[in-house]
């Protein structure tokens, strides 16, 4: 069953990137039923966020094992049945090998300017466009995660430090173990509360990783000593192996992820009167290289349906 939102069709796609000669090289791909050159793309399932939607038909599309990494731009185009918006994100391939199939019966890999002329559809160019920059990285080295919900701190008859989950936070807990995989998670960290910890605990078990203790992102930890806390953050950022994807994980708390990502430079990019980047409980920012040329996105949500426009970017 695909998802639309009135009569806005939806779809999701990735622009698909490996090393080559010093450069990047990307691939297209033809549709016979259109006879066109274009990104795969397509619908989303009804449990699907747009991310996971793209990355099911990349695989299904090419054949091709990617990792993902930043957001890319969305693009919005008439077709017969109405509007339609795509929404893109950059990939590198690790994998995999094409073969013709039903929906795809060639793929190319081109230089991307090469492939900007090949391409038959100009929003398609603008997305190779965002691919070719070269001021901020294509992939991320690091995911900033706030716990997931532990239910009120007035309820909890204990110290604070070892407050649970609640349901919905375990719920929130193992659609994170759903979807920060394809962002090829390497390590692990926390701050040392249990609700951090468990936040981790289902995409440790899925990935087969232990979770590292960090206790420089704790909330109050944060508050005494920030300098310690971003130091922490900027060595994980700067230690990323460009030549191979993967990213760090570390859950941290409301009291201290607003601070360092504006420390950081992420600004405000579109709500009037906010004054730091957002971190709801269960929410994920996605970060890769260094204060000044910074990537940031961020994800409130990654239940189907929930590829919100990101209201905050990083220095783009």
């Amino acid at each position: 069953m695909s998802a639309e939102t009135g009569d806005l069709i939806r779809a999701a796609g990735g622009a698909l990137w490996r090393p080559a000669d010093g450069g990047i090289e990307t691939a297209l791909v033809h549709r016979p039923k259109y006879d066109d050159w274009s990104l795969p793309k397509g619908k989303p399932d009804e449990d699907e966020h747009l991310l996971e939607t793209a990355v099911r038909e990349v695989a299904e599309e090419t054949g091709l094992d990617v990792v993902v990494g930043r957001r890319s731009v969305r693009t919005e185009y008439e077709v017969p049945e109405g509007p339609k918006r795509v929404d893109y994100w950059l990939m590198r391939v690790v994998g995999g090998a094409f073969e013709p199939n039903d929906e795809v019966d060639e793929l190319r890999w081109l230089p991307v300017e090469e492939a900007c002329a090949l391409v038959s559809h100009a929003h398609d160019r603008a997305v190779l466009a965002d691919l070719a920059r070269a001021d901020v990285p294509r992939q991320p080295s690091l995911l900033l995660v706030r716990h997931a919900k532990a239910g009120s701190k007035s309820d909890w008859d204990g110290p604070d430090e070892l407050r649970p989950l609640d349901g919905k936070g375990r719920r929130q807990a193992a659609r994170l173990a759903r979807v920060l995989p394809l962002f090829a998670p390497v390590e692990l960290l926390t701050a040392e509360r249990v609700r951090c910890r468990q936040t981790l605990e289902p995409l440790a078990d899925r990935l087969g990783r232990g979770i590292s203790p960090l206790p420089e992102l704790g909330e109050e930890e944060f508050a005494a000593d920030p300098q310690a806390g971003l130091a922490a953050i900027e060595q994980l950022l700067e230690r990323a192996d460009h030549d191979a994807p993967g990213v760090a994980v570390v859950c941290s708390q409301g009291g201290a992820i607003p601070s360092a990502l504006a420390a950081l430079g992420v600004r405000f990019a579109g709500v009037p009167g906010a004054v730091h980047p957002p971190s709801a409980k269960g929410s994920t920012w996605v970060l890769g290289g260094r204060p000044g040329a910074l990537s940031a996105d961020y994800y409130r949500d990654f239940s189907a349906g929930a590829a919100e426009d990101p209201a905050f970017t990083g220095l783009r």
